[in-house]
């Protein structure tokens, strides 16, 4: 199926191949008819693909993926996914609510990460043309009570729409009939010079924060909030992600293989839409900007990716061969009451937008 929207955007819907349960899975094609397109699927919220013009006009995926299902349906390091009921980690894979302890599924040593082992990126979403007249789509779940150990029922929709302005905004509605805990995101890797181009430690990277929120050895916040200026965790300036990634003297590093850290960003107004960061590949031109209504961004450096993936373009995924900027709130946060609440209420939405805004450094 495929529709035109007015303004030139476009939206196509093809299949996308069967899950082992029977499940139909349709890929949604958008595109702004500016430049940008980009592929999303139902199984998992995925984001398959985005493809956007170079300084010179020449179009490439950004995005890393697979080219079929199959290798979706493996376990995979959540490529394009959304990421929930809880995104990031929950110390020792439980949490106090109201007096209340609820156990988790564990997924990343004795800890709950992204929601556990069949967290939303391996669930099936049900997708509608989103209103408007942007091209869009919008997918819902109903997150079951107990599902994965959350309590509630939650029922999510995500919206994904392309804007004129060559942006791919996502937002985020979520309500419960029980009191749990919701952050959701996107777990997209990018390589702004191309999907399967080889490292990104070349990219400039600067990110709108002050502060860190430094981890233990199991990537578990410590509570504290360090300041980052000077050190390598200090992007407030354009800086080249590999220019201080190896600094052994710098024990956060260490326990992330690399760059693995939610960053507390700089907003005198909680929950407005802001900008969190912005990325440019030197030798494409390419730029991107994350605006964000979250308190934190977590910017991963691909250090876990160890050349098992075989992506669209048919070359391995290798450590540091993408970036991740997923916005959020903070990880265990409902062990820290010191940091901003992620509980959600019944009679209360949950809202987040995320905004992608891609261009190129021509003049």
């Amino acid at each position: 199926m495929q529709a035109n929207i007015t303004g030139g955007g476009s939206v196509e819907t093809t299949p996308f191949g069967v899950t082992a349960q029977g499940s139909p899975i349709e890929r949604w094609r958008l595109g702004n008819g500016a430049g940008l397109s980009v592929a999303i699927l139902t199984y998992g919220g995925i984001v398959q693909s985005v493809e956007v013009p170079d300084r010179d006009g020449k179009r490439a995926n950004v995005a890393l993926g697979f080219a079929t299902l199959e290798p979706y349906l493996e376990r995979h390091p959540h490529f394009g996914t959304i990421t929930g009921r809880y995104a990031n980690r929950i110390a020792g894979a439980s949490f106090m609510l109201d007096g209340e302890r609820y156990a988790l599924a564990a997924n990343d040593g004795r800890n709950s990460l992204h929601g556990g082992p069949e967290g939303f990126g391996r669930r099936v979403w049900v997708a509608r043309a989103a209103d408007g007249g942007d091209a869009g789509v919008t997918l819902g779940y109903d997150s079951a009570d107990g599902e994965e150990g959350f309590p509630g029922r939650l029922a999510v929709e995500v919206i994904y729409r392309l804007t004129a302005d060559n942006e791919l905004r996502i937002d985020y509605h979520a309500t419960t009939d029980r009191p749990t805990v919701v952050n959701l995101t996107n777990h997209t890797y990018f390589n702004l010079a191309g999907e399967g181009a080889g490292s990104i430690l070349d990219h400039e990277l600067q990110i709108h924060a002050t502060r860190l929120a430094p981890v233990d050895a199991t990537l578990i916040p410590t509570g504290e909030l360090r300041a980052v200026a000077g050190g390598p965790f200090d992007f407030t300036r354009p800086t080249a992600i590999g220019a201080r990634i190896r600094d052994a003297s710098e024990q956060q590093l260490r326990f992330g293989r690399g760059y693995d850290h939610n960053w507390v960003l700089d907003k005198p107004t909680p929950n407005t839409l802001a900008l969190a960061a912005r990325v440019h590949e030197p030798g494409s031109g390419r730029t991107m900007e994350v605006h964000t209504t979250e308190p934190g961004l977590q910017f991963y450096a691909g250090n876990f990716l160890d050349g098992t993936p075989v992506g669209t373009s048919g070359r391995a995924y290798r450590q540091s061969d993408a970036f991740c900027l997923e916005t959020q709130h903070f990880p265990d946060s409902p062990n820290r009451p010191s940091f901003p609440s992620t509980v959600l209420r019944p009679g209360e939405v949950y809202r987040t937008t995320t905004i992608h805004r891609f261009a190129t450094d021509r003049a």
